[in-house]
């Protein structure tokens, strides 16, 4: 035990990167390929799939993804490298609800640009057909999680809080359709409080909270007090998060932040006109509202 360097100095050995984040993600999208109810299916649906998940899920900046064994170690520097592996499995789970989402969202708003490329939805032998792939993107999730997890004892705990988030953010992404429906205006449900609900319900659950909460249950957490500390500190976290992202959306240069922003065009209940609702006078209320 002499020889061997504190806990801290051993968990840098385990840190992953990028690079070697993306080799799980190979594996687990072959996994999916080779599935039976897959492999039935003619090449070209096998080529479709294999096109659509490469084109939607690794192509993020990955930070919900790798905060699973970033937790996971802050919890359990000496984490064996099972562990490892599943934590690298249930951050590609988060990546793929996030592609699931996106694929869906994209097609929702009208966007035109996501992660620098077109979106799904826009390439012209796609469309609609961007409906049932973010469909198949969630179910994948819980193909990967059965293959993988199923004979773990936490493996319902984890069923559950990939259906609840799921759940939670479908409703905040209905807040945030119904608040501002394509073409109409009502500026009486533009408030700070809505806004707060909308980020976190849609943003702060899954971007936050489900790759910590994914953390604890590999790291053997069990005190539900423990999990509900993390989930407010993480709807705090993911309302500035958000707030960030609305105002890149207007003012970031979509050749960094790789999108075109429409929020404005789509009256979008944002942080940036809820709070310029706060401020303005009632001349400039009439002026947004004409």
């Amino acid at each position: 035990m002499a020889d061997q360097p504190p806990a801290k100095q051993r968990k840098v050995d385990y840190t992953v990167s990028k690079e070697a984040f993306l080799d799980v993600f190979k594996k687990l999208a072959q996994d999916i390929s080779e599935d039976p109810y897959v492999a039935r299916q003619p090449a070209y649906a096998q080529k479709w799939i294999s096109e659509m998940q490469n084109y939607n899920v690794p192509k993020g900046k990955l930070n919900r993804g790798m905060a699973v064994l970033d937790g996971l170690l802050t919890l359990k520097p000496e984490a064996s490298a099972a562990e490892i592996e599943g934590a690298n499995i249930l951050g590609w789970c988060i990546e793929w609800l996030q592609a699931f989402f996106l694929v869906a969202d994209d097609l929702m708003d009208d966007s035109i640009t996501r992660r620098g490329q077109p979106c799904w939805y826009k390439r012209p032998e796609v469309g609609t057909v961007a409906c049932n792939d973010s469909i198949f993107l969630e179910a994948s999730i819980y193909r990967i999680l059965k293959k993988h997890f199923r004979d773990k004892p936490y493996y319902t705990r984890l069923l559950d809080l990939f259906l609840e988030t799921t759940f939670q953010t479908s409703t905040g992404q209905l807040l945030d359709l119904i608040t501002a429906p394509p073409g109409k205006v009502d500026l009486a449900k533009y408030e700070m409080k809505t806004y707060n609900t909308i980020v976190e319900f849609k943003t702060a659950y899954y971007s936050f909270y489900l790759p910590l909460a994914c953390a604890m249950v590999l790291g053997g957490v069990e005190s539900e007090a423990a999990y509900e500390s993390c989930k407010e500190i993480c709807i705090e976290m993911g309302t500035y998060f958000q707030a960030q992202d609305d105002y890149l959306d207007c003012f970031g240069d979509p050749a960094v932040i790789g999108k075109i922003g429409t929020d404005i065009e789509d009256n979008k209940c944002g942080w940036l006109i809820c709070k310029g609702l706060e401020k303005m006078t009632e001349d400039q209320r009439r002026v947004i509202q004409d």
